[in-house]
């Protein structure tokens, strides 16, 4: 039997961290959970945690965690401003992040990459960690080689930061990449009709009492198709969150979308 993976929870103290912790904690001997690290920690201390292996290292920032433990994964859902430190920090500890946290830029990514290269460990950007949200991404890629006419809907808590979500970008862009032909969105000079990536228009919906939510309308000549997910609890996210952190260890290339490892 292989050694249990170490994983470190970045932003531990939020509602996703909290969750990460719990799932991590209940999958067994798989996963060793050995560090935790969020600003609103307020003192450094060692825990014991039921379900631990061994106690746990909690701290305010993730390079704390690295001077007192090991890991070989850490998961990020930190604050958007906060998380490129931590990725930087995580590489060049040579542990790969899996990072969920929203807002990650192609810049960001071009950033990764060269860690990559200079560090020799990868890292897994995911714009959504829920299974249902993977095949409806791929399935709108396939539905794109012949209804090339889509427009997307997405639809979150009103405490998420920002907009578009990541799902709905990652979703435009594998549907940009499936068309067939070059595609002319309409109305595209018109303010009130969303973004427009790559000729797909997105939508963003705001308001409290959802989760993660998107829609994938396609249109064609006396048809409409629509693909629907809906997440209506964040354990939606955990059963992709571990499918990362299998996949993590040992990794030395970025892999954006959990799509390239399911």
């Amino acid at each position: 039997m292989s050694e249990a993976i170490r994983v470190v929870v970045s932003g531990a103290g939020g509602r996703m961290g909290s969750e990460v912790v719990g799932a991590v904690l209940s999958a067994g001997a798989e996963f060793s959970l050995t560090g935790k690290a969020d600003p609103i920690f307020n003192i450094s201390t060692v825990e014991e945690i039921p379900g631990a292996a061994a106690p746990v290292v909690v701290e305010k920032t993730l390079g704390a965690v690295f001077e007192h433990t090991e890991a070989d994964a850490a998961v990020i859902f930190c604050v958007p401003s906060a998380a490129m430190q931590d990725i930087r920090t995580c590489m060049k500890h040579g542990v790969v992040p899996v990072i969920g946290t929203t807002g990650i830029s192609p810049e960001d990514l071009e950033e990764m990459r060269s860690l990559a290269k200079t560090y020799g460990v990868g890292a897994i950007v995911a714009p959504n960690f829920a299974i249902g949200a993977i095949l409806m991404m791929k399935f709108a890629a396939e539905a794109a080689k012949y209804l090339p006419a889509v427009e997307i809907i997405e639809l979150h808590h009103d405490k998420k930061l920002d907009a578009p979500s990541g799902t709905s970008i990652k979703t435009a862009q594998m549907i940009a990449a499936a068309r067939r032909e070059d595609f002319k969105a309409a109305g595209e000079d018109t303010c009130a009709r969303g973004e427009n990536l790559d000729g797909v228009h997105i939508h963003s919906v705001r308001l409290p009492g959802l989760v993660a939510h998107q829609e994938v309308i396609f249109g064609g000549l006396g048809q409409t198709l629509t693909i629907r997910h809906d997440s209506i609890d964040r354990k939606s996210f955990m059963p992709g969150v571990l499918m990362a952190l299998r996949h993590a260890r040992g990794l030395k290339e970025v892999v954006y979308g959990l799509e390239n490892i399911i």
